[in-house]
């Protein structure tokens, strides 16, 4: 039936969701592999991904007023199935039929990458971190910078749908685009595939900014032996050396050393012999300076 000069009939939100359900289980028993997407609560996205991708959406006024009727059908659950690729998105969307959807999605030029890698040198740390969303405010605002950040305008993204609508942006594509927005919260790095970029060259350049060793000091600054010795009130050795193999002969010679010390020290302490008293008396050292003849008149005195 057509309606293109009346209004469609009303289905309600509960409709909707069992017409979903029908064309879903059509698609399974058919033996087709989809991927839903299911979006608990009112909430589209709750991942900084998720909701930064709906927000680049939404700051572009081509796509403003076909927009809520894509949040209304993302949240039905009409998306039956969603489909992320290397520059395309594939969907099938449940309306008054199964409608099918085709977004082209230009992949990042090379120089605007490189720029945003260069950007963020030595700031992004951690795969983990980048894809959750847990960067410092100013990475994440680089990279999702509006024209020459990681996320597309709409001159970069070309729609398609089987639907009868005559605009570009029916509500199913939009529903399709915040489809996109909700898979991002569960597998964020299907962003950098979508746009051909690979997320680990953010990482591989981090640090690359850093030297790799630090300089040398001065000649100026730096202290020489003598110097340090003056400076401590010590001496200082010319040479050390630290090879084990020189200790045995080492400590041997030094226990000569010590060897020959104690028995100098031995002889020079020992007592005086009983001749070398009265050698040293101060009888005997006269006695031996007089002459020969002087001894024997007083040798002769003594017998008279």
């Amino acid at each position: 039936m057509s309606y293109y000069f009346a209004w469609r009939p009303y289905v309600s939100v509960a409709e909707k969701r069992r017409q979903a359900d029908r064309e879903e289980a059509k698609l399974k028993k058919r033996g087709q592999s989809i991927v839903p997407v299911k979006i608990e609560g009112r909430a589209i996205a709750k991942s900084f991904w998720g909701q930064a991708w709906c927000t680049n959406l939404e700051r572009y006024s081509d796509y403003e007023n076909r927009l809520p009727r894509g949040r209304s059908y993302v949240r039905n659950g009409s998306v039956v199935d969603l489909q992320i690729a290397k520059g395309e998105v594939t969907a099938m969307v449940a309306g008054s039929d199964l409608y099918r959807i085709n977004i082209a999605i230009s992949p990042v030029k090379t120089s605007r990458w490189k720029a945003i890698c260069r950007d963020c040198a030595g700031t992004i740390d951690s795969l983990v971190e980048l894809l959750q969303g847990r960067l410092a405010k100013g990475v994440m605002d680089r990279v999702c910078r509006e024209g020459d950040g990681l996320f597309p305008s709409p001159r970069e993204i070309k729609l398609s749908c089987s639907c009868p609508d005559w605009a570009d942006m029916c509500k199913h594509v939009a529903a399709t685009l915040y489809g996109i927005g909700a898979r991002l919260d569960e597998k964020p790095r299907l962003l950098f595939v979508l746009r051909g970029v690979d997320e680990n060259e953010l990482i591989a350049r981090a640090g690359t900014d850093l030297p790799l060793s630090k300089a040398a000091p001065h000649a100026a600054k730096v202290l020489d032996h003598g110097d340090v010795a003056a400076l401590f009130g010590l001496e200082m050795a010319e040479t050390a050396s630290f090879d084990t193999s020189e200790r045995p002969q080492r400590t041997k010679a030094a226990k000569r050393g010590k060897a020959r010390v104690k028995s100098k020290t031995t002889v020079a302490s020992e007592p005086k012999t009983k001749a070398a008293k009265q050698n040293s008396s101060p009888r005997a050292s006269r006695t031996n300076s007089e002459p020969k003849w002087v001894a024997l008149v007083q040798a002769r005195k003594r017998r008279a």
